[in-house]
């Protein structure tokens, strides 16, 4: 059963990738089985665009190819980075720049928990 459920989950979010090629989601669940293993449940969503208007420290708007532009607050501990992982300063994210956000979904809100600016790719 968690077999069949684990491959429905990441069949999912691979159609959902190949589908839009902007948003990808990961999820990882472990069930309490008779043996008394505890449900673990976790769930990275990412989205890619380009940043339309940013408020450091508060939000971020993204203009996606798949979508409207997606609205995101930021957790209280988000961090900023760049391709390769090194944290920078939030200055560094500009109008226009090309990122990557980490976000979880809380209630109608997704809140980023990390910025990572990408390379132009022309």
């Amino acid at each position: 059963m968690i077999k069949l459920f684990l491959s429905v989950t990441f069949a999912t979010a691979l159609m959902g990738l190949v589908a839009y090629g902007q948003t990808s989601t990961s999820s990882t669940t472990v069930a309490t089985g008779t043996n008394g293993v505890t449900e673990t449940t976790t769930t990275t969503t990412e989205s890619m665009g380009t940043v339309t208007e940013f408020t450091p420290g508060d939000s971020l708007t993204l203009k996606t190819e798949a979508t409207e532009p997606m609205h995101y607050t930021f957790s209280k501990t988000v961090e900023y980075v760049n391709a390769h992982g090194k944290v920078i300063e939030a200055s560094k994210i500009k109008k226009d720049s090309k990122v990557r956000v980490h976000f979880l979904k809380q209630g109608d809100n997704m809140v980023v928990d990390k910025v990572i600016l990408t390379p132009d790719r022309h």
